[in-house]
């Protein structure tokens, strides 16, 4: 597969390309290794491509998870603790889960467990490879990366999408490079607040 676009929010490339070169080869090196073709393996029984053989997102994913992977990319967790009121989330935000369990209850609240999880983390730079809904990858860029920057796991946040001409070629609803960037530029130019790069890729 080729990059074809690449945006960079809040100088997460920039971040990379001097503090972290190896690893932005690493990425470029991944996206060249998948091949696109093995992928096209789903015939679609959806009215519009009945028949069609498209590229299965399952296959892709499995590609870049293997490749990843063998560059010891790591799956890793930011856990933490949550409750109601607002004043004590605002409190407990930047401490250790241990420490907001204990200041929650403390407060006379039930604290709550939670986690965000992230599948690909190296040297504090996460990525996600996101052939999924619309919704995970808002999710990815407004919850999950966002997350690992404020519990200062990581520098930059990385999501690798497909272009709108390779997403044509697969199931209905999957999300693309095109209208990601655009809602991400639409929400200025601080927010979210975390240094990301948004990767489009296309066959």
């Amino acid at each position: 597969m080729k990059i074809v676009e690449v945006y960079s929010h809040l100088n997460g490339l920039e971040f990379l390309l001097v503090h972290k070169p190896a690893l932005w080869k690493e990425i470029k090196d991944v996206v060249s290794a998948v091949d696109a073709q093995n992928c096209r393996t789903k015939i679609s029984n959806e009215k519009k491509m009945k028949g069609r053989l498209l590229f299965s997102p399952i296959d892709i994913n499995a590609a870049f998870k293997q490749l990843l992977r063998s560059k010891k990319w790591q799956e890793n967790r930011v856990s933490y603790w949550v409750t109601k009121n607002e004043r004590l989330i605002r409190k407990t935000l930047t401490m250790s889960p241990e420490e907001q369990k204990r200041e929650i209850e403390e407060a006379g609240e039930k604290p709550i467990f939670s986690y965000n999880q992230t599948d690909f983390v190296k040297d504090r730079v996460a990525v996600e490879v996101q052939f999924g809904k619309y919704a995970f990858v808002a999710y990815d860029l407004f919850v999950k990366h966002l997350a690992f920057y404020i519990g200062d796991l990581i520098d930059v946040g990385i999501e690798i999408l497909p272009m709108k001409s390779l997403q044509s070629q697969m199931s209905s609803g999957i999300a693309y490079y095109e209208g990601e960037f655009y809602n991400i530029v639409r929400q200025g130019r601080g927010v979210p607040a975390v240094p990301l790069i948004l990767i489009g890729i296309d066959a």
